[in-house]
């Protein structure tokens, strides 16, 4: 099923790896992300790893747990590992460590409860296909 996919996106071929210990979160960013990205999901970053090896990704996404506490150190490590990679976050909404972990290297954050149209915006922003927008919200 196909909702809302902008022709454009879906043949420029970018590559995403979602990397989250949690089924459901990988099935959902999976499934929001697919249509427009080839997008391959994995339950630990050491099969993200060896996969990368193969297949390149153009942007990982990570789940905040795997991140924080070494945020820095990681997100360098992968970047460095993996030319061009841009590293998203996947936070609870809320959380305060959206400014440390861009701080860290991290290229954006991805909010939960996830939508799909705040999901795909966050990844075309990461991907360089749109730029970011402010939305002011009326009072």
């Amino acid at each position: 099923m196909q909702i809302g996919v902008e022709t454009s996106k879906a043949v420029d071929n970018k590559r995403v790896f979602v990397v989250d210990s949690d089924e459901i979160t990988r099935a959902a960013l999976q499934f929001m992300l697919h249509d427009e990205n080839e997008t391959h999901e994995f339950a630990d970053l050491d099969a993200a790893l060896r996969r990368a090896e193969d297949w390149r990704p153009d942007l990982l996404i990570l789940n905040a747990a795997l991140v924080l506490g070494s945020a820095p150190d990681l997100i360098a490590g992968l970047k460095t590992r993996i030319a061009g990679l841009k590293v998203l976050v996947a936070i609870e909404a809320g959380a305060t460590d959206a400014r440390s972990l861009r701080q860290a290297g991290a290229d954006g954050v991805v909010h939960k409860p996830l939508t799909i149209e705040k999901t795909r915006m966050a990844v075309d922003v990461a991907l360089g296909r749109r730029r970011a927008t402010i939305a002011i919200q009326p009072v």
